[in-house]
């Protein structure tokens, strides 16, 4: 009977799970700005001391491995590095935009063939991949530019949704050919099918040495002086 805690720090919103063999138990949440540090162990007493559950029975963490926020992630990955170590249980890592793409096919119900989640990744960037209707991945992760050559690259692709937390940018460029999917942002509950899979299948990470995937190289901007 396999009890993951599934953490995901990689947006604006920080959420935490706890799912018994695959089923949720319970769920929090806060969208409230630059409070991933702050409010994530928290989050976690509070999920764990409500449903009496101690850290003990906890046999694995999952937490999301990017792309996404470049601290965000160092949080949520330094948080289930230090869990794994002090309960001596695996980690597993899953794809922020797998999480997202699960969410798409449940809003869907699998009824697309192929689904491409969008993460923001400022300006007209994104980060994506393209899963299939059983959750594969079909296209690794990448960063692109939302622009026309992007557009008739993913117009090769029959009966896919878009969904993620850039899709406003999207629409002003994809017009009505494709399946916009609303309210399908990065959720630790998108993350219960695959860290099960993950954990049954002995799919976990070397602790000491796992690093998020960021994608894209930190740009590290300061003023200029005037």
């Amino acid at each position: 009977m396999s009890l993951i805690l599934n953490i995901e720090t990689s947006s604006p919103v920080c959420s935490v799970c706890i799912a018994q063999n695959g089923i949720l138990i319970d769920y929090r949440e806060t969208t409230e700005a630059n409070s991933h540090a702050r409010l994530l162990t928290t989050m976690i007493d509070e999920l764990l001391n409500t449903n009496k559950i101690s850290y003990q029975q906890i046999e694995a963490v999952a937490v999301s491995s990017g792309p996404g926020s470049y601290t965000g992630l160092r949080i949520g990955v330094s948080v289930a590095k230090g869990l794994c170590y002090a309960l001596n249980i695996p980690l597993l890592s899953i794809s922020t935009l797998q999480s997202i793409a699960e969410n798409m096919r449940a809003k869907t119900n699998n009824s697309l063939s192929y689904y491409l989640p969008m993460m923001d990744a400022k300006r007209m960037d994104a980060f994506t991949a393209i899963f299939d209707q059983e959750g594969n991945e079909i296209a690794p992760p990448k960063a692109v530019t939302i622009d026309v050559d992007f557009r008739k690259e993913v117009s090769n692709f029959e009966r896919i949704g878009i969904g993620g937390n850039c899709l406003d940018k999207c629409k002003t460029l994809f017009g009505h050919d494709f399946v916009f999917i609303e309210n399908t942002n990065c959720d630790s509950r998108s993350m219960i099918r695959v860290s099960k899979k993950k954990l049954e299948e002995k799919r976990i990470e070397n602790t000491a040495y796992f690093e998020p995937f960021y994608l894209k190289e930190f740009e590290n901007r300061t003023k200029k002086n005037i």
